[in-house]
């Protein structure tokens, strides 16, 4: 029996599921298996989703803690054990191979959730604190293995609790400023900032090439530079209407490193150019716009946080992915949701929806 799916939330990931399949289809032609693997993955959301939607947001409230604390332990455990690839240490062996940072994408927005619905009605600035401390704990640990991409997603899942709980905006604005003040500073200095020999001490020395790469991709344009002037080549190269399904160049050339993951949007942009682009930019906003309203109708305040939190996580994979690939980000491994390849964030998109339709069904459940 089916319950739980929410009609126009369903269709908008539906829509987006038929773009990454036609999408990857093109992208991996040539990449062995790598079309069948991500519709087994798709399925496995699907699946995902599910048997998450059927569990009711009471019964989610009561796993927050559990799943926080567990992520948390994970993590230490991670540090102090952990195995190393590529240069960081991002996994540990249970039995199987696993990389406990995923858990805290969904575990996060529970766990501050769980706690702004109990202060509900007795809000001190003291609580948000607290909640800030919960956040940058996942945080932190995941930064120092280093993971800039999975820290910017469970950073956005927590914040974005902590602002729909009522966050001043006499304190957000200062941030935002400083922010902007930030920006416009390194984008003066980064002749002098990003000169041979000078090191950032708040940085890895990979995080800083990838900004600094960012700021002046031709300064390697062979090397660090080329995954993002090979991306910009391919979505300028698609025009207005583009270059049609397989008959993409830079794609089947292979010029677009990382194809049919992280730079899978330069791929899109090539073969379906500008129309394409707002037509796919149309389909995330139409899901992050039923995630919103959901949220908005959610009957509890921890349904309500928890909805808007989880929505703001799809807005801040495909922003992050479309603005690392077009130039205007620096390179982090984000993929684009039900497009790239990837079956860890499957999981987690699948996990995110199904939370979706679990609240959705709760509202209607009481309304009945």
């Amino acid at each position: 029996m089916v319950q739980g799916f929410d009609g126009l939330l369903a269709f908008a990931v539906f829509l987006l599921v038929c773009a990454g399949l036609v999408t990857m289809y093109s992208a991996g032609f040539d990449h062995g298996t790598r079309f069948i693997d991500h519709a087994r993955n798709m399925l496995i959301a699907g699946g995902i989703m599910f048997v998450v939607a059927q569990i009711p947001p009471q019964r989610l409230m009561t796993l927050a803690v559990p799943l926080y604390v567990a992520g948390v332990a994970l993590l230490l455990a991670v540090a102090l054990f952990g195995i190393t690839k590529k240069g960081a240490k991002r996994w540990i062996n249970l039995g199987v191979v696993i990389q406990p940072s995923e858990i805290l994408k969904i575990a996060m927005p529970l766990m501050l959730a769980w706690w702004f619905q109990r202060r509900e009605g007795q809000l001190r600035p003291l609580d948000f604190l607290v909640a800030g401390a919960l956040l940058l704990v996942p945080v932190g640990l995941i930064m120092k293995q280093p993971d800039l991409g999975t820290s910017l997603l469970v950073m956005a899942s927590g914040l974005a609790v902590i602002f729909f709980a009522g966050l001043s905006w006499e304190l957000i604005l200062p941030l935002v400023l400083l922010a902007g003040v930030g920006i416009v500073t390194l984008v003066a200095l980064e002749p002098q900032l990003c000169a041979d020999g000078v090191r950032w001490a708040v940085l890895h020395d990979y995080q800083q090439q990838r900004i600094c790469t960012l700021l002046d991709p031709s300064r390697d344009p062979l090397g660090k530079g080329f995954h993002i002037i090979q991306g910009m080549i391919a979505i300028g190269s698609g025009g207005t209407f583009g270059k049609g399904f397989m008959a993409g160049t830079q794609t089947h050339l292979e010029f677009i490193p990382e194809r049919t993951t992280d730079f899978i949007f330069a791929a899109f942009s090539e073969e379906f150019g500008l129309v394409g682009n707002l037509l796919l930019i149309a389909g995330f906003l139409f899901l992050i716009f039923r995630g919103l309203v959901i949220a908005l109708d959610a009957p509890t305040l921890f349904s309500r946080l928890l909805a808007g939190a989880v929505t703001m996580i799809f807005f801040t994979y495909a922003f992050v992915n479309m603005g690392m690939v077009s130039g205007i980000l620096p390179v982090v491994g984000v993929p684009l949701p039900f497009i790239s390849y990837g079956g860890t964030a499957m999981v987690t998109l699948g996990m995110g929806l199904g939370i979706l339709m679990s609240i959705s069904k709760s509202r209607r459940l009481m309304q009945t």
